[in-house]
């Protein structure tokens, strides 16, 4: 039985998605990664085809490495997993601790911005989706 102001059953629980974790959950608190800043046009890729059952290891982080099978920039994880950036950071800060992804941060030019490739790229993996 719920009090007044306090959320019932049917507000926490999403048809489709199943029951709603708050973002702060996946990450067990954590604003920031353990390691890395990971730009939203970085590009990851599993070093490991799988990861089995790593100690300490959820479910958004073994989709990551299976998402990151084939390159995959910060972006279009977030995008696929349906996480905010700065969760999909700081689960990234994860798996890279553990060499379970490489991540390659785009290149600069002398100007400082990145390469075009870089957003011919992210555009491209946009249209994917």
């Amino acid at each position: 039985m719920t009090g007044p102001g306090e959320p019932t059953e049917q507000e926490w629980v999403d048809d489709h998605a199943g029951p709603v974790v708050r973002p702060y959950a996946v990450t067990g608190g954590r604003a920031r990664p353990v390691t890395g800043t990971f730009d939203l046009i970085s590009l990851v890729t599993a070093t490991r085809n799988e990861v089995g059952s790593e100690s300490g290891l959820g479910p958004e982080h073994v989709a990551i490495v299976g998402l990151c099978q084939r390159i995959q920039s910060v972006a279009e994880i977030a995008a696929h997993l349906d996480l905010p950036v700065g969760t999909v950071r700081v689960l990234l800060g994860d798996l890279a601790a553990r060499s379970l992804v490489q991540v390659r941060e785009p290149r600069a030019t002398p100007a400082g911005l990145p390469d075009e490739h870089v957003f011919e790229a992210v555009i491209n993996g946009l249209r994917a989706l």
